[in-house]
């Protein structure tokens, strides 16, 4: 019988993803969640309680791609610098906001476009800010009910930006009228982010200053009391693992199942960075799919989560490009295999994840992989990806979306040098573009998964490899290694090369 699959692990690895989007270092949502947790035992809430702030601290920035482009277009173009400027002074008087935050406009930009930013921020900032945080909290509301979260953690998201003085967002809620969570949260993240940006006595200050404004009176009063126990949960040289032991019992678990339906949340918060891109991962995931029906559950499921990375990419408007916007595009797949590689059940996928924009001539990121290192299934998801997105329309023009047949073309233009052309033909007879060719014969009568394992023993792996590669038991994979030597002659990994290189099978 499949295990269950532990909710708290796909809550913890999606608050690395609202670490990007929120252009902080990854692993600060998991240092709030344990300061907050300190926080939440020193107010000796009940069981219940504590649960909820354990999920808020993890997913307080769950709608942070909701907004996503309306902030990059306040920055004038990088919102997560924008809102890393934000971070140590959401709490804080206007005109110290105002101090830290209009720097961040427009960087690079020359100065009367600064200027221009500027000037257009103080006069409909703090209207497009509760605009985009109603945004926020609401997306975050909706994909938490998606993962199955109680209402109390349900309500906490929709209130994380609201002030103990009313002059927070979206409603202006004040006092004991934001869920206890909600203030909670809000205090631990000011810890995490001024408590390592200005050191102890500085958030000292902090605390006190903004007590009866911004933050609860009462819990700030508690935050001092305990500050050194705060700062010592918040620097754990393993958030990760301290973050999973310390999940409130009795712990939450969804049926294993439910994988895809909970990877369909990642695919979501990733796609809802660009609205171009709405319903992008789910595409992909089922061309994918149904281009290699062998492989359907692997290929669904990381086409679903593949673009996670995503959301450390800035937004921007839309046809804008620059050096550092563009290294970030090229670094979101090694970020979407190290957020997936944490997950248990989603570890298989995390390679493959980190591979859907490698081409076969070594062109592609992040790993700048050639043919030979690129496995079947990695190929069938460039091509799944690089046929969704030349069907996106052009930037700054969404009318313009392209046809079937003409994305259809620009594949077909990309294979071989670049795309496998069998993963090409794959994918275009998914999408219904046209027909499925039927594949010459392998050279001596090799089947499509003896290929996989004589790849995968020319490259130098031993039968074990082989089995963990392919998911399959190592007396599977001998015995597929004895019908391999068989077929094509030869009693050595040598001259199984030998026969690879010759009839181009690497």
């Amino acid at each position: 019988m499949t295990q269950p699959l532990r909710l708290a692990e796909f809550i913890a690895a999606m608050s690395l993803a609202t670490d990007l989007g929120m252009g902080q270092p990854l692993e600060q949502g998991l240092r709030t969640c344990l300061i907050a947790l300190e926080l939440a035992d020193d107010a000796r809430l009940p069981p219940e309680d504590l649960r909820t702030v354990y999920y808020t601290a993890l997913l307080r920035f769950l709608g942070c791609t909701a907004d996503a482009s309306d902030a990059a277009s306040l920055a004038g173009g990088d919102e997560t610098a924008l809102r890393a400027a934000i971070a140590p002074v959401l709490g804080a008087p206007p005109a110290q906001f105002l101090t830290a935050v209009l720097p961040a406009l427009g960087g690079g930009m020359p100065a009367p476009r600064r200027a221009a930013l500027a000037a257009r921020f103080l006069a409909t900032g703090k209207q497009r800010m509760r605009e985009g945080v109603r945004a926020h909290c609401e997306a975050a509301e909706m994909l938490a009910v998606r993962l199955g979260l109680p209402q109390g953690t349900r309500a906490s998201l929709a209130a994380s930006f609201e002030a103990w003085d009313g002059s927070g967002f979206p409603l202006g809620l004040s006092g004991e009228r934001i869920p206890l969570a909600a203030r909670i949260v809000f205090i631990a993240r000011d810890v995490e982010v001024i408590g390592r940006l200005r050191g102890r006595e500085a958030l000292a200050a902090v605390l006190r200053e903004r007590a009866g404004a911004a933050l609860d009176p009462e819990l700030a009063s508690a935050a001092l009391g305990a500050l050194d126990t705060l700062i010592y949960a918040s620097l754990t040289d393993m958030p990760w693992e301290a973050v999973l032991a310390r999940e409130p019992h009795p712990a939450a678990s969804i049926p294993a199942d439910r994988l895809d339906e909970v990877l369909s949340v990642f695919a979501d918060f990733a796609d809802l960075k660009d609205p171009a891109r709405a319903g992008f991962s789910r595409e992909v995931a089922a061309l994918a799919a149904g281009a290699a029906p062998d492989h359907r559950a692997v290929l669904h499921s990381t086409g679903l989560a593949q673009d996670l990375g995503r959301a450390a990419v800035p937004a921007g408007p839309a046809g804008t490009a620059s050096p550092a916007r563009d290294e970030r595009l090229r670094l979101h797949p090694y970020y979407s295999e190290r957020i997936l590689g944490r997950l248990a059940a989603s570890a298989p996928l995390a390679r493959l994840a980190g591979m859907h924009h490698e081409r076969l001539d070594g062109s592609g990121y992040y790993r700048g992989a050639i043919a030979a290192e690129i496995p079947w299934e990695a190929r069938i998801l460039a091509a799944a990806d690089a046929f969704q997105t030349l069907l996106l329309a052009p930037p700054g023009r969404p009318d313009e979306a392209r046809t079937p047949a003409r994305a259809a073309e620009g594949l077909l233009r990309l294979a071989p040098a670049q795309l496998d052309a069998d993963a090409v033909d794959a994918v275009l007879a998914s999408a219904g573009v046209r027909s499925r060719r039927t594949r010459p014969a392998w050279p001596g009568g090799l089947t499509e998964r003896e290929v996989e394992v004589l790849r995968l023993l020319c490259r130098g792996a031993r039968k074990k490899d082989v089995a963990a590669a392919l998911r399959i038991s190592p007396s599977t994979a001998d015995h597929h290694v004895r019908h391999i030597y068989g077929k094509i002659g030869v009693s050595s990994r040598a001259a199984a090369t030998l026969f690879a290189v010759e009839h181009d099978l690497l």
